[in-house]
């Protein structure tokens, strides 16, 4: 008997919904076939959710039909993440706009998806508490689609992105089931792994959401440079003095002056302008800002302005939100890149971008979170002229390939989507993004969850190729060997570094993989303030060495190796000072996750998935670290694990699956 076609099995759907809840005409279905990015596919049906219940009868009634679903909020999504590639059904979680709780002695908020940003921060402010993630659509993009894009904002540089304000998320998985997720969750970090997943490893329908303390002085510099590069040579000296500003962003002459056209906000007319942002106590503050200000004019500044009044603060930073608006004045039309590079790479990108729109002949502007790396250049066009349209998209994609050849990403924020997909094939290796499938294929075996996104189709374009990895060292190479033997006689292995952290008796016929002779420093990168090290290095060791050369880590001061600190993840902010691993899988392979941009969404957060997972699932051979400039006092350790595993639980056990198929890596962790 063949399956229902989705138009008959959606009208039985219906019946088990609120009325008026699902939405099936032409002209519906149209206004739900493209978010704020270029792509368009037509849905089934919309389902306009009202409770966590809706979203489970919905996911399981097409889990059963295998139609596959998409996830909405409020369409804002600049990487076509939310556009229903194959059809099926839109779940738009709007409605689900409550905030349940905001507690102000945990310093926690409970909220629904649909809750717009700004309504969150509104609810905090009388608290005397704010919530720090502000992408510029915050006044209408919703909670539940900052989490599935992991959403920056001119505030990442300082509080981080989504992911790290993130404490625990209830989600609707493919197969229909409610799960919870949450940082003191022993193993593996789950939590992590759905944030940025952009809704294809499941639906979120209540998060718990950090909330910090509102800082009693905020004061906002406002800098004109004659010149872009001068102002992004700027950016790497406020960062390299140790100063710490919530945000630092830049904006070339062309935005500059679509901004004063739309908006007034009193910016110089010169080639380049910088915001930089400090918040804390008062006499900080102060120190801070007299110091940026002495870097800007030793850098060439032209022209500068101070504003600590919340009205003119907000004034300026008005500007900035509207960027993307004034430029969509000047033509019908915005594309919005959002490469990453690393922040001393920020002068060759400029150089690079603007060649290839010169080039190309397209119109556009320069907008940076420049403090972080992350690029945004808005080329402005006409849809309705394809040639036109195709020449705007190669000319991003000659722009992200550049970031990709400068050590950046594809993404520091607005996700991979439909968009990017392609692209990530110049990103990561085959073996990486197979890596990626099978996670995929972990947690939604069917496909049905938002598919299609951020992993490239078979046999899709392929003619751009990532560049080279770096070799492994010697001791890494005999590792993998020794990895690859085991494999191929089906002996089971364990990692073992100083041996101060697992105490179970290794299994009967088992091999020991010894790290102790990982103990490189593989990289120092003074200017980006990162640091690519061996999983083998004595924690207290690598700590020692860095303050030798005059930079620091936040790394806590214990005993062991730097893998089995990571492995064993005796606290939750370990996971904020980790950029990227390079994995030995089970069979030999090698993988690299991350890189050495501090924001980076690109594909899924494999890099702290690996957290907790006590060698279960890869054996981790090197990580980069995130550096400083001034030591770091780490904070206390409070454990989000015990110090000695358990056996998995059920999706950790599917993920390890995927990763270790053959259940290799410790096999009793899936017992």
């Amino acid at each position: 008997m063949s399956a229902p076609r989705p138009s008959a099995a959606l009208a039985e759907l219906s019946a088990q919904l609120p009325p008026g809840a699902l939405l099936s005409s032409e002209a519906e279905l149209a206004a739900y076939a493209y978010d704020a990015a270029h792509d368009r596919a037509r849905p089934d049906g919309i389902v306009l959710a009202r409770s966590a219940l809706d979203v489970q009868r919905c996911v399981a009634f097409c889990a059963a039909r295998r139609l596959p679903f998409v996830a909405r909020g409020a369409g804002t999504n600049l990487s076509g993440g939310c556009v229903a590639a194959r059809g099926g059904l839109v779940i738009c979680l709007a409605r689900l706009d409550r905030i349940e709780r905001v507690d102000a002695d945990a310093m926690v908020a409970v909220a629904q998806p649909g809750v717009v940003n700004l309504d969150l921060q509104r609810a905090a402010e009388p608290l005397g508490l704010f919530y720090a993630p502000d992408p510029a659509s915050f006044r209408v993009s919703t909670i539940g689609g900052n989490i599935a894009e992991n959403a920056g904002g001119p505030r990442c540089l300082k509080y981080g992105t989504t992911t790290n304000h993130v404490l625990a998320l209830e989600a609707v998985m493919p197969d229909g089931r409610l799960s919870r997720f949450s940082l003191e969750d022993e193993g593996p970090e789950l939590l992590s792994l759905l944030v940025g997943s952009e809704g294809t490893l499941g639906i979120v329908t209540r998060a718990w959401l950090r909330l910090l303390k509102r800082p009693p002085a905020v004061e906002t510099l406002l800098a004109g440079f004659d010149s872009i590069d001068a102002c992004v040579a700027c950016v790497s000296a406020v960062i390299a003095a140790g100063l710490v500003p919530r945000a630092l962003e830049a904006m070339d002459k062309t935005t500059v002056e679509a901004v004063e056209a739309y908006a007034s906000a009193g910016y110089p007319r010169s080639e380049a302008v910088l915001l930089v942002e400090f918040d804390g106590e008062s006499a900080e503050v102060e120190r801070s800002t007299a110091e940026a200000e002495r870097l800007c004019r030793a850098h060439g500044a032209v022209e500068l302005r101070a504003a600590r009044d919340p009205a003119r603060r907000e004034r300026l930073w008005e500007g900035r939100r509207g960027a993307y608006a004034a430029m969509a004045r000047l033509a019908p039309n915005v594309r919005v890149e959002d490469g990453v590079v690393p922040r001393d790479k920020l002068p060759e990108i400029v150089r690079r971008i603007r060649e290839v729109m010169e080039r190309r002949g397209v119109k556009g502007g320069l907008l940076f979170h420049a403090g972080d790396g992350n690029i945004h250049p808005n080329m402005v066009y006409d849809e309705r002229d394809p040639a036109q349209a195709a020449n705007v998209r190669e000319a991003g994609h000659e722009i992200l390939r550049a970031c990709v050849e400068l050590g950046g990403s594809l993404s520091g924020e607005h996700g991979i989507g439909l968009d990017k997909r392609e692209a990530m094939a110049w990103l990561f290796s085959e073996r990486t993004l197979e890596l990626f499938s099978r996670v995929k294929a972990a947690m939604d075996p069917h496909g049905l969850a938002n598919p299609d996104k951020i992993i490239p189709l078979p046999g899709g374009e392929r003619a751009y190729l990532p560049p080279p990895a770096r070799e492994l060292s010697a001791a890494a190479r005999r590792l993998a060997a020794q990895a690859a033997g085991c494999a191929a006689a089906g002996r089971a292995m364990r990692a073992r570094g100083a041996g101060t952290r697992l105490s179970r008796p290794l299994e009967p016929g088992a091999a020991l993989l010894e790290l102790s002779e990982l103990s490189e420093l593989r990289e120092l990168d003074r200017g980006n303030l990162t640091a690519t090290v061996e999983a083998g290095i004595l924690v207290r060791e690598l700590r020692e060495r860095l303050g030798r050369q005059g930079v620091f880590t936040r790394l806590p001061d214990v005993e062991g190796t730097l893998g089995g600190l990571l492995a064993a993840r005796p606290c939750a902010w370990l996971r904020d000072e980790v950029l990227g691993l390079r994995l030995l899988l089970a069979d030999g392979g090698v993988c690299e996750l991350g890189g050495k941009v501090v924001k980076n969404v690109a594909g899924y957060d494999l890099t702290r998935l690996l957290l907790g997972s006590w060698g279960g699932l890869a054996v981790i051979l090197e990580a980069t670290l995130r550096l400083y400039a001034l030591p770091q006092r780490p904070p206390p350790i409070i454990a989000g694990g015990s110090r000695q595993p358990r056996p998995y639980g059920p999706w950790a056990r599917q993920l390890k699956a995927a990763f270790d198929p053959g259940n290799l890596l410790n096999p009793w962790l899936a017992d």
